[in-house]
C-alpha cells in the first residue's frame, strides 16, 4: 500500500471521527489514473481499521468535479491508466471496498459525477449533492462500459428504465433531476455541501457501529450476486479495451471530436 504521507492524488484527513477522502486532481476534473485508485484503496482501508473513524466522506477537490471516471487523456497517451503497485488498474477492487467497508460512505458530489465517478457515488451508501452538480454516463461514447455495479446496481437505485436511459443516451442530468429519480438523497447549495455531509457523518458516528455494520451488510446482501456479474464484465472490458472500436472512443475524446463507431456496426 502507498503510505498516506506519500499520497499525490488523494487527500486524507480525519475530523471528529469522520474520514474525509478527497480526490485531488482538479486539473483533470478529478479523473482516475492508476495511482489515484491505489491511493483510494489505501485510504479506505486506513479508515476501515481506524477505530476512531465512524463514517467516511468521499468528495473531489475544487468546485468543478467530484470525479469524471478513468483519465481518458492518460489512456490516450499511454494506452492504459498509468502505473500501479500491482500492474493492474484496480477499479473493481475499489468498488468492492466501498461496499464492504463496515462504515457508511457518504459521497459529497461537488460537480461532475460522470462515468466511473458516477459509479463511485452510486456505490456510496448516501449521496449529498451540490445544486450545481451534474450526473451521467459516457462509457459507450469513449469506448468503455461498466456492466457490473455501475449498471446492474444502478437499476436497483433508479429503476430499469432510468438506468437504461442513463447508459443508452449518455446525457447529463442536473441535481434536481437526480434527486427526483432517487439517485441522490439531498441537494444543497455549493457552499453548504461539506457542512451538510459532515452533519450527516456526525449523526452516523453517534450510532452503534455494530448495528450500522450489520445493516450495511444486510442491505448489500440483496445485490451481492452482482459481484459475479462485475467480474465477468471486467473480463470482457479488458478484452474490449484492446479493440480498435474501444480505442476509437479514447482517440476521439483526446482529439475533441465525435467518435466514428459506425464502421464497427455489423
Amino acid at each position: 500500500m502507498i503510505p498516506l504521507n506519500e499520497f499525490t492524488d488523494v487527500l486524507y484527513e480525519v475530523k471528529q471521527g469522520v474520514a474525509i477522502l478527497t480526490i485531488n486532481r482538479p486539473d483533470r476534473y478529478n479523473a482516475l489514473r492508476g495511482r489515484t485508485v491505489d491511493e483510494l484503496l489505501t485510504a479506505f482501508k486506513t479508515a476501515w481499521v481506524d477505530s476512531k473513524v465512524g463514517a467516511v466522506i468521499l468528495t473531489g477537490a475544487g468546485d468543478k468535479a467530484f470525479c469524471t471516471g478513468g483519465d481518458q487523456k492518460e489512456r490516450a497517451e499511454k494506452g492504459n491508466y498509468g502505473e500501479t503497485e500491482t500492474g493492474m488498474f484496480e477499479i473493481e477492487s475499489l468498488h468492492k471496498l466501498i461496499r464492504s467497508i463496515p462504515k457508511p460512505v457518504i459521497a459529497a458530489v461537488n460537480g461532475f459525477a460522470i462515468g466511473g465517478g458516477h459509479v463511485l457515488h452510486v456505490l456510496s451508501d448516501l449521496t449529498i449533492s451540490s445544486s450545481t452538480a451534474k450526473f451521467g454516463q459516457v462509457g459507450p461514447r469513449v469506448g468503455s462500459f461498466d456492466a457490473g455495479f455501475g449498471s446492474a446496481y444502478l437499476a436497483r437505485v433508479v429503476g430499469e428504465k432510468r438506468a437504461r436511459q442513463i447508459w443508452f443516451l449518455c446525457e447529463q442530468y442536473d441535481a434536481e433531476t437526480a434527486e427526483r429519480w432517487g439517485l441522490v438523497n439531498k441537494v444543497v447549495q455549493p457552499d453548504q455541501l461539506m457542512a451538510a455531509a459532515m452533519e450527516w457523518a456526525l449523526k452516523v458516528c453517534a450510532l452503534s457501529p455494530t448495528a450500522l455494520k450489520a445493516l450495511k451488510h444486510s442491505f448489500n446482501a440483496d445485490t451481492d450476486h452482482i459481484v459475479g456479474i462485475q467480474s465477468l464484465a471486467f473480463d470482457v472490458l479488458d478484452l474490449y479495451t484492446q479493440t480498435d472500436e474501444s480505442k476509437e472512443g479514447g482517440k476521439a475524446f483526446a482529439e475533441k471530436r465525435s467518435p466514428d463507431f459506425g464502421q464497427f456496426r455489423q
